[in-house]
């Protein structure tokens, strides 16, 4: 068994993960999960394509928001290629659409996601701020959802595969403390309401070096814990096996710079699921209680059957 990584070099690795390498102009390739299994994390696919969009958009122009559609799920083990397309370049805004692809086994692109971004030139303007942040336990006072991951591990012993084993217990480069009973651990219905806290592990680049970067890992972040949330009033879980999910479409606003490094709380809600589908808000706030982003989501979510 190898030597576990560092705090520092999990985040070097996740750096290097939503990094896109330019093919072409408009053409970037995102590094597959060196240790992925399975499905690819939908939060992935939704920074790199961000990340892709952000490298085209004009100097001095900012993302400040996106809207995705999931078309399938991608595939562990394969690179995922980028096309990118300058629909619009003014003065004050500009639009990206990107088209995420995967090869299959015939050689042909089959795309997994659809992203459109739209940056702007930074200005001053009406201002309004009509939200409270939540008042939750602080992250000091919580535990590492790893923590509780591992716990998990230990209880359900021989319940457990290796595959599923390794699956929970794979170190990850950002630190998710949750406030409430974990989506994934629940089996009594309660109201559609989350909180966590996250950040990256380790230290990012500063934001006035690289906020693009910032942007990216919150994107990839936001979709963590959002599609859960449409499950709680149901008392059903993923982890048990008595739920089939994906997510169908994303969307995201970003209000203000915020360093994901620093604790960031992410308060979800669903105010309606039916139909096979399930609808999720969150909302993301920095320590001062500042409303950072906004964020939105439609998954599919059905009961497994014999569960």
């Amino acid at each position: 068994m190898g030597r576990e990584q560092t705090a520092e070099e999990l985040v070097a690795g996740f750096i290097r993960l939503l990094t896109v390498s330019r093919e072409g102009d408009d053409a970037f390739t995102g590094r597959m999960q060196p240790d992925g299994i399975g499905r690819v994390f939908g939060g992935q696919v939704i920074a790199q394509a961000l990340q892709a969009a952000q490298a085209t958009a004009p100097d001095g122009l900012e993302a400040h928001s996106l809207h995705a559609y999931f078309l399938r799920g991608g595939k562990e083990g394969v690179d995922i290629d980028y096309a990118t397309a300058r629909d619009f370049d003014g003065r004050s805004f500009a639009n990206r659409r990107v088209v995420a692809s995967q090869t299959d086994e015939d050689g042909k692109p089959r795309p997994i996601l659809n992203l459109t971004a739209s940056f702007q030139r930074p200005e001053d303007g009406l201002a309004h701020d009509d939200v409270t942040m939540p008042d939750v336990t602080p992250p000091e006072d919580l535990r590492s959802d790893m923590e509780t991951r591992h716990k998990l591990v230990e209880s359900a012993g021989d319940k457990m595969s290796e595959a599923q084993r390794n699956l929970v217990l794979r170190p990850r480069p950002i630190d998710m403390r949750t406030v409430d009973r974990l989506h994934w651990m629940n089996s009594e219905p309660r109201e559609p309401r989350a909180h966590s806290w996250f950040r990256t592990v380790a230290p990012l680049p500063s934001i006035e070096e690289n906020p693009a970067l910032h942007r990216a890992v919150i994107a990839y972040a936001s979709d963590y814990t959002l599609l859960g949330t449409s499950a709680l009033p149901h008392g059903l879980s993923w982890m048990r096996g008595e739920l089939v999910g994906a997510s169908l479409d994303h969307a995201i606003w970003f209000h203000r710079p915020a360093r994901a490094d620093e604790w960031l709380l992410y308060a979800t809600d669903a105010p309606w699921s039916g139909g096979g589908r399930g609808f999720n808000r969150g909302r993301i706030f920095n320590r001062q209680g500042e409303l950072v982003a906004s964020v939105a989501q439609e998954g599919m979510m059905r009961r497994r059957k014999g569960a």
